[in-house]
């Protein structure tokens, strides 16, 4: 005799959540309307469901279907309404999704029913795209499986088909020399002398771009030699919008290098108004200084100090690594560096008061001693 199929299943997804199945009246094997965080809520929902059934007051419009919807315009929507920490993602970071999109996904995914999207499909893309652009890869499989994660939390699917280990992390394509004290001597040196206080903020204070480009008069406290880092000038389209830094750590006040004051000094007298919120940085029409002005006279600078392997970002990175020469500790790096992950988010808030002084005081002894 066979036996008897049982009324509902229950079973764990990859996604840890509750799928059920069962036999509605009509005969058809059916998945509940949505899935559940516990095994127990799901099988109230099969007791709740089975008492319906038993009461004659099962409808199947109460299945009420998930919504039929593509990858593309699911993915336009997740994009417009992106927040990270409660908060709406940065116009750039916007951007740049934006630009990965259209660019390596939407193709292959925007007319697909993300319901029909099987790991299968993402293994076959991730094979046959950008393979000779593995950094571009991993940030495009990245953002294919956030998207997909977030569909899954809207119980759009059961489980996310982006399920290839390892393939949202690449090797560092680009492997960077940092610039030596002497180095960096010549790179400044090279540099017109409106913008070598630029280099200098970049590399010994560990500045990034656009935090300097925003850097005013009023942020500079030269009383208790500290740099405060409140704001960041950021490029969408083309344009110039001011915004918070990167992230929540990116806020800080960076302690001066003593050995540099006089030059920040000497600039401030020289180049900059008397005004609190005078750019440090102006054009000669006092708006931002643009990225090809700069690379401009960069390029020749680093040509001259034979580093023309170093990109501008570089000099952050030779500012981290002449810091950790001093001794200072992970924590205090991602302190000083305002630097932001997950993973570091506990490690700098137990950098210790007072000790980036002293890193810089200890930078300022390497430039002396060299």
């Amino acid at each position: 005799m066979a036996r008897k199929r049982p009324f509902a299943s229950i079973e764990q997804l990859p996604s840890k959540r509750w799928r059920v199945k069962y036999t509605a009246p009509d005969g058809i094997r059916r998945s509940a309307p949505h899935t559940f965080d516990t095994r127990l809520t799901a099988e109230a929902w099969v007791v709740a469901t089975r008492r319906k059934i038993d009461k004659d007051q099962w409808d199947a419009t109460d299945d009420n279907p998930r919504e039929a919807i593509t990858f593309g315009v699911y993915a336009a929507r997740w994009l417009a309404t992106r927040q990270v920490a409660g908060r709406p993602i940065k116009a750039r970071t916007r951007e740049h999704y934006s630009a990965i999109l259209d660019d390596h996904l939407l193709d292959s995914f925007g007319h697909r029913q993300l319901a029909a999207i099987k790991p299968s499909d993402v293994r076959d893309w991730y094979v046959k795209t950008l393979a000779d652009k593995p950094t571009m890869r991993s940030h495009a499989y990245s953002l294919l499986r956030t998207i997909l994660g977030s569909a899954v939390n809207d119980e759009l699917i059961d489980a996310n088909p982006a399920r290839i280990v390892g393939a949202g992390r690449s090797k560092r394509v680009h492997k960077i020399r940092p610039a030596s004290v002497e180095e960096l001597g010549t790179l400044t040196a090279e540099m017109p002398e409106r913008l070598r206080l630029m280099v200098t903020l970049a590399s010994w204070c560990a500045l990034r771009f656009g935090e300097a480009v925003e850097l005013r008069r009023g942020d500079i406290d030269l009383s208790q030699e500290v740099i405060r880092i409140r704001r960041a000038a950021v490029r969408t389209k083309g344009a110039y919008t001011v915004d918070t830094p990167k992230s929540d750590a990116g806020i800080r006040d960076v302690a001066i290098p003593p050995h540099i004051i006089p030059m920040i000094e000497a600039h401030l007298a020289k180049f900059v108004d008397r005004k609190r919120d005078s750019l440090i940085f102006p054009t000669d029409n006092g708006g931002y200084l643009q990225p090809s002005t700069l690379y401009r006279h960069w390029y020749k600078a680093r040509a001259t100090a034979g580093r023309e392997d170093l990109r501008w970002h570089d000099l952050r990175h030779s500012g981290a690594v002449l810091a950790a020469a001093t001794g200072a500790s992970l924590a205090e790096l991602m302190a000083r560096l305002g630097h932001s992950t997950p993973q570091a988010a506990m490690r700098y808030q137990h950098a210790a008061a007072g000790r980036d002084r002293e890193i810089a005081a200890l930078l300022s002894k390497l430039a002396i001693a060299t």
